[in-house]
Order: C-alpha cells, then sequence, then structure tokens
C-alpha cells in the first residue's frame, strides 16, 4: 500500500491508544488534550485506554473528533496536542509517520479527558477503583504469558459483560460461583502491581 493509500483510508480505532512518552507525560498533567493521527480515523469505542513508557498510563473517553486538512491545522490545534507551533506540530508528524506530509492530508484530532489515572489508584478498594473490564483488558493486554486457559477465559467475558456476575452464571451456571471470577480479578491486579504496570495510593 502507497503512502497516498495509506492517507486516504479510514482506519478504525480500539480500545487501546499507544502515545510517545513525553506526549504521554503532557496527556497526564493536562498539557495535552488531543493526539492527531494521520488519516482519517473512526473510534469504535467512547472509553479507551492510554499506553506510553511500555505501561498503561490512564482511561480516557474520547469526547470529540475532528477531520482536518494538514493545510486547515491551527496554532489552538497545535498548541491542544501540546506542540507550540503547527510547524511543530507537522514536523512531529512527519517524523512519527516516516515521510512528508501533503498539504492536502487528512489528520484526525481525537479530544480526550482522562478519567482515571492508573499511577495512583485506590489501595484500600478490593479492586483498587477500577471495572472489572478493565482490570481483564489490562491483564489480558500484559500478562498474556502467565495467566491460564481459564483465567483468559474469564478476562475475555469480563470485557464483554464487565460484571462478576453476569460472567459467573455465563461461565460458571450460577451466580453462586463469582468467587472464582473474583479470585481471577485479584490475581491479574496482584500481578500488574508486582510488575509496576499500575500503581496505588493509600
Amino acid at each position: 500500500m502507497s503512502n497516498g493509500e495509506k492517507r486516504r483510508r479510514v482506519q478504525y480505532l480500539g480500545r487501546h491508544i499507544m502515545i510517545k512518552g513525553v506526549y504521554a507525560d503532557k496527556l497526564l498533567e493536562g498539557r495535552k488534550t488531543t493526539t492527531i493521527r494521520l488519516g482519517i480515523v473512526k473510534p469504535r469505542y467512547r472509553e479507551v485506554i492510554i499506553h506510553g513508557h511500555g505501561r498503561p498510563l490512564a482511561k480516557a473517553e474520547i469526547v470529540d473528533v475532528h477531520v482536518k486538512k494538514v493545510s486547515e491545522l491551527t496554532l489552538e490545534d497545535a498548541r491542544r496536542d501540546g506542540f507550540r507551533s503547527v510547524r511543530e506540530l507537522i514536523e512531529s508528524l512527519e517524523r512519527v509517520y516516516g515521510y512528508k506530509l501533503d498539504p492536502e492530508d487528512a489528520v484526525t484530532i481525537i479530544h480526550l479527558r482522562v478519567k482515571q489515572r492508573f499511577d495512583n489508584l485506590d489501595l484500600s478498594d478490593p479492586y483498587l477503583g477500577l471495572e472489572p473490564a478493565d482490570i481483564a483488558r489490562l491483564g489480558l493486554r500484559y500478562l498474556g504469558d502467565s495467566l491460564s486457559d481459564e483465567e483468559k477465559r474469564v478476562l475475555e467475558d469480563l470485557t464483554r459483560t464487565n460484571s462478576i456476575r453476569a460472567t459467573a452464571v455465563r461461565l460458571y451456571g450460577s451466580i453462586e460461583r463469582r468467587g472464582r471470577v473474583r479470585r481471577v480479578l485479584r490475581r491479574v491486579l496482584q500481578e500488574l502491581l508486582r510488575r509496576g504496570l499500575i500503581k496505588g495510593e493509600k
């Protein structure tokens, strides 16, 4: 596929957004409220997980999406994305994508609102204040090498139900088996903490 075809192709954004380290830090600090991607990008979900520095950083809400031409980018667009000028923004995009952008190229501006950081979670809460589906998504993405087949089934189902009770019924036939689901979630949380992928505060 040529660069021109890539620029015109519609891409779909899933549950996970990767952001390079320095830009991820700006996002967490509130100095960056958008991420800009080359081409036409359509998010599939309203809530996403932001990743950077090789770990999950936060859960965020996509609050708005705009498609523009490169030539239409403004100073305000650049500043919202953590840059001092449009030129600096374009040069960064060119480094990321590996070629010079055409003024007619489409870019998608995704406006984000951080809802929950993963470096100051509530250690007094049994699940650190995380929803079951978020724990499941983090476990499947980062702990695949250490999960049993049963644990993977539980986590995959939780990504669909976001409910300990519903997953217990769907997988084990009874709400009384929800203890098995809870044990999987607790083990995943402990391993995520042990590996330093998430952090908590009392």
